[in-house]
This record gives structure tokens, C-alpha cells and sequence, in this order.
């Protein structure tokens, strides 16, 4: 049943909104953009990007709503499978040359299920760090607030989960965001070399 839930969650994270989105206007937003909601929002509009980011979280809610069903036996297991892979798909999409976004809006949706508590206090976290961040750091480190504020907000999730549950969920899903934020970050500095 595990294989089952993984290659369900993956193919269901392989379907990026925003990818489904700009192909749907005759375009690919990879071309100029990362896939979700903030890419989206930059390309599109708000409501486009609010729009990405509420169907990204919705697929993953729904990988770990599989897990539960599938896997009722092993909840936190089955949880952690279905975050992790959902986050891949979304990340290295199959349909889509494994070429994705950050899985931001991903990851939340998987933990509003598997750990909202956890959630909440990332979210908190991430609220107050994210103007700072614009404030004080952005216009030297020229990344976007988004992707640098959920990493910060990370290590606030886990540490929840590890005293309250939902670790493994947590870990697992932000593993592959990850992973995923290494590879952008190599990509970025391979395309700023002369």
C-alpha cells in the first residue's frame, strides 16, 4: 500500500497549477518563472497567484487525505509518504520534464492535514520574519521574500513537530522543498558566473 500511496501523491504533485495554468493560455510560465503561486502572481496577477497557490495547497491536503484512507492503520507513516512525495511531484513534475516550482503552497497544504498546530506556528513565524526580511536583508541577498522566509520558517515547523507531532510529515515534506530550494540556488549561481 505504501508504493501505491507514493506513486499516487508523486503523480498527484505533478501537476503544478501554475503549469497547468500558463499551458491552458498557450504559454510555459517556466520560460520567465518558477510555477507557483508567487511566480504566478508575477506573471498573471494576484488573483491568478492566489488562485495557484490555493490549488498547489489543495493537492497537497489531498495526498495526505489519500494517505489516511489508504494507509489508516499507519497514519504518521502514511502522512509522511504522501508529504514528501506530493512535494517532489510538485518540485520534479513527471509530466512536466521534471521541471517545477519550490513547493511552498505544496507543503502547506500537506501539513494543514498532517500537522496544522505545526503549521500555524511556521505561518506566525513566517509573518514576522517576512518583513524583516524585506526590510533589512533582501537588497543584499536579492532573493525573492517568499522561498527565504519559508526556509527560515522550516526549522520553527520542525521543531514544533518534534515536541508535538507531526514530525515525520514535516521532515519528510520539507526534505524534498529542500532539495528542491539546493537545486534552484545551484541553477541561480551557475546562470550569475561570466
Amino acid at each position: 500500500m505504501w508504493l501505491l500511496l507514493s506513486l499516487l501523491a508523486y503523480a498527484l504533485g505533478s501537476l503544478p497549477a501554475g503549469i497547468l495554468y500558463s499551458r491552458w493560455r498557450g504559454e510555459d510560465i517556466r520560460s520567465a518563472d518558477l510555477p507557483g503561486g508567487s511566480g504566478s502572481w508575477r506573471q498573471y496577477g494576484p488573483a491568478v497567484g492566489v488562485g495557484v497557490a490555493v490549488m498547489d495547497g489543495l493537492r497537497g491536503a489531498l495526498a495526505v487525505w489519500l494517505a489516511y484512507a489508504l494507509m489508516p492503520q499507519y497514519p504518521e507513516l502514511g502522512a509522511a509518504l504522501a508529504a514528501f512525495f506530493v512535494v517532489l511531484g510538485h518540485c520534479y513534475p513527471v509530466f512536466f520534464g521534471f521541471r517545477g516550482g519550490g513547493g511552498i503552497a505544496t507543503l502547506i497544504g500537506a501539513l494543514a492535514v498532517a500537522a496544522p498546530q505545526r503549521l500555524l506556528g511556521a505561518v506566525l513565524a513566517a509573518a514576522v520574519m517576512m518583513p524583516l526580511y524585506k526590510l533589512i536583508l533582501q537588497k543584499y541577498v536579492g532573493l525573492n521574500v517568499v522561498p527565504v522566509v519559508a526556509g527560515l520558517a522550516v526549522p520553527v515547523a520542525l521543531w514544533l513537530a518534534a515536541t508535538q507531532g507531526g514530525l515525520w510529515a514535516t521532515l519528510t515534506g520539507s526534505l524534498a522543498m529542500g532539495l528542491r530550494a539546493i537545486h534552484l540556488l545551484f541553477q541561480m549561481h551557475g546562470e550569475r558566473q561570466p
